[in-house]
């Protein structure tokens, strides 16, 4: 048998408990430790679980790093892993891959770049960047192919997902309708990436409106139009409005609404692809990445006005 996959899990940023969680998806965890990780939906989702037997299998986070060591030593405690390291770099020679668990894109290039000089595969938190321009030259940093990865994890998530049954029933797809809540620029990705696995590039987009709405002018909404079939689709990130992640299609003879639940399957799905696709294999995702930053880019002039999440 060969022996476990060693990986190094770096955070945290305002408002992503994905150290946690991520962690928690391979190693198991306490769960008393896990009650006072600052995320009260990840004790919640990994209680409905069995460990080990719902772990990821061969592989198992064995470092972390974080900003704060008394953080990093309780994301050690709740989620079992063995060294906390001073500096990030302090993994390379260590682990056989790094899990970049941070969504702030802003910052995500500098954490990278050593590991990715060093060889070794790299799942980046979404979003990857914030434009079209930025994902290329981040790709173009690689040493192997495949070797970044990243994606929403509702990419993965089956409940987002169409069949090639229901796209028939409704006619095709010609409306799209999504929703989530918070910030356009962390958020918007869980919507557009299950959006283009379910109907594909994002060709000739045109008609292109983006605008901030709510109460306190926190919301982004963007619409536009692409494809040659003239399809339509309008996104809305609510900001400090409260919203489900949830994508309506619609087409001529009918509509289907899908509406995110499972997180933990999400994360595991696309936690388990890296390890497939880039860690142990070269199956490269970043056309994909580049399509969805098509969209997020859109929506750039209005987010960078507001106060982030």
């Amino acid at each position: 048998m060969s022996a476990a996959l060693r990986l190094g899990v770096i955070g945290l940023s305002p408002g992503n408990g994905h150290p946690y969680s991520w962690s928690a998806i391979f190693n198991g965890y306490d769960a008393a430790a896990m009650e006072h990780c600052g995320f009260p939906v990840i004790p919640r989702y990994l209680e409905k679980q069995r460990f080990p037997d719902d772990a990821i299998a061969g592989a198992r986070v064995t470092h972390v790093w974080t900003q704060n060591s008394a953080l990093s030593r309780h994301i050690a405690q709740a989620t079992l892993i063995d060294h906390v390291v001073e500096y990030p770099a302090d993994m390379i020679g260590q682990v056989d891959a790094v899990l970049l668990a941070r969504d702030d894109a802003e910052n995500h290039r500098r954490f990278a770049e050593p590991f990715i000089a060093a060889g070794l595969p790299i799942y980046i938190d979404k979003p990857l960047a914030h434009s079209r321009q930025a994902a290329i030259d981040f790709f173009a940093l690689e040493t192997r192919p495949a070797q970044i990865f990243s994606c929403s994890a509702l990419r993965f998530a089956e409940e987002m997902l169409l069949s090639p049954r229901e796209v028939d029933r409704m006619g095709g797809i010609s409306h799209i309708s999504a929703r989530v809540p918070k910030s356009w620029s962390k958020y918007a990705i869980h919507v557009v990436d299950p959006i283009l696995r379910n109907c594909g590039p994002f060709d000739n987009i045109r008609n292109v409106r983006a605008r901030s709405f709510g109460p306190d002018g926190s919301g982004t909404e963007v619409s536009f139009e692409w494809s040659d079939e003239e399809r339509t689709c309008e996104i809305r990130a609510f900001g400090s409005e409260p919203s489900p992640i949830s994508v309506a299609y619609s087409g001529p003879k009918g509509a289907v609404d899908t509406q995110f639940k499972d997180s933990f399957s999400a994360f595991k799905s696309a936690l388990e692809t890296f390890l497939k696709d880039s860690v142990r294999g070269q199956v490269s995702h970043a056309v994909d990445v580049i399509e969805a930053m098509k969209v997020l880019e859109l929506g750039a002039g209005v987010f960078s006005l507001q106060e982030n999440d």
